[in-house]
């Protein structure tokens, strides 16, 4: 997706980056377009060698309330369960956010091998979509199962909250103030959308452990080879939260599949209504997000709109417990 907000690298920066990381000059640069908030890039080095270099938004860009740190929590995230060793993610080969060499936060890692899931699923049988899947199911219950000792996004400083009910809280109150600042429309008024929220906040208190939650694993952060995963991208939303809030538990996905493979069968009541926030918190963040980024796709804008105001209605029409 472009974005006005992307830190475009110029090659003399590439190569500046790749050789006092890498002790190699860049040979060929290809900017990934696929990205929404930071820049992604595929360059081969001068021995043939082909990484990723992924370049944050100047520090003085205007951001979301909730995306501070995303740089910073994408590497740790990365290391965390690469040395976990429970899913395929790439190696991080180096991290600098001095902004010494260039005015901007980047990092290096390995490039995976394999399509991302949603440029090839249109191509695949029916069984290898069930398939992979499954296997997104197990990885993602593997994910889950890494502990926290906090609630919270991974890059916050460390905050005296002990519930997840005041985190989630919090969280959908601060993107509910930048709409606000930015003169968002939303289908309700604020305040509304505010005490409609915290009338159903009391069903977030039965989840009392923080588990490691990707929150943004849709098909375009997964990678296939071969009508396998073989890699897994882009933590940088990761959190210490309540695993519903993975992306495959949302309404923008209907897969049996994937429960299979996660071990989970029909939701209970409970968790559907802990879930009618998270889809919630999650159409409220696209709609909003998009003057940030400054947009211009016009059809990406009307999704969005129609989106909030089909997910205000769905979110009206969730059972409250």
């Amino acid at each position: 997706m472009e974005s006005a907000i992307k830190r475009k690298l110029t090659d003399q920066e590439m190569t500046a980056i790749t050789i006092k990381n890498l002790g190699k000059a860049a040979a060929a640069v290809k900017e990934l377009t696929d990205g929404w908030a930071n820049a992604a890039y595929l360059v081969t080095l001068e021995d043939g060698k082909s990484v990723i270099v992924k370049a944050a938004p100047s520090s003085n860009t205007k951001m979301m309330s909730y995306e501070q740190g995303l740089m910073q929590a994408e590497v740790g995230v990365l290391r965390l369960v690469k040395e976990a060793g429970v899913l395929p993610v790439p190696a991080v080969y180096a991290h600098d956010a001095t902004e010494s060499l260039v005015d901007c936060e980047y990092f290096i890692m390995e490039m995976l091998e394999g399509e991302p899931y949603n440029k090839v699923k249109d191509d695949l049988t029916e069984d290898q979509r069930n398939k992979i899947d499954y296997q997104l199911g197990v990885y993602n219950r593997q994910l889950n199962e890494i502990r926290g000792e906090r609630f919270g996004l991974y890059a916050a400083a460390l905050k005296e909250i002990s519930s997840w009910r005041e985190t989630f809280h919090t969280l959908l109150l601060g993107v509910l103030a930048d709409g606000e600042s930015e003169g968002v429309c939303l289908p309700a008024d604020y305040d509304t959308i505010r005490n409609e929220t915290a009338l159903r906040i009391g069903v977030l208190d039965e989840v009392t452990e923080p588990r490691l939650v990707h929150w943004d694993l849709w098909d375009g952060n997964v990678f296939i080879k071969d009508g396998t995963i073989s890699g897994i991208i882009d933590f940088e939303r990761a959190l210490w939260g309540d695993p519903l809030m993975e992306n495959y538990f949302s309404h923008f996905n209907q897969s049996a599949s994937f429960l299979e493979g996660y071990g989970i069968g029909k939701l209970s009541p409970e968790q559907q209504s802990r879930r009618a926030l998270y889809d919630l918190y999650l159409d409220l963040i696209l709609c909003i997000e998009c003057p940030f980024r400054q947009y211009e796709d016009q059809n990406h804008l009307r999704w969005v709109q129609d989106n909030m105001e089909q997910g205000w209605k769905r979110f009206l029409e969730s059972k409250c417990l």
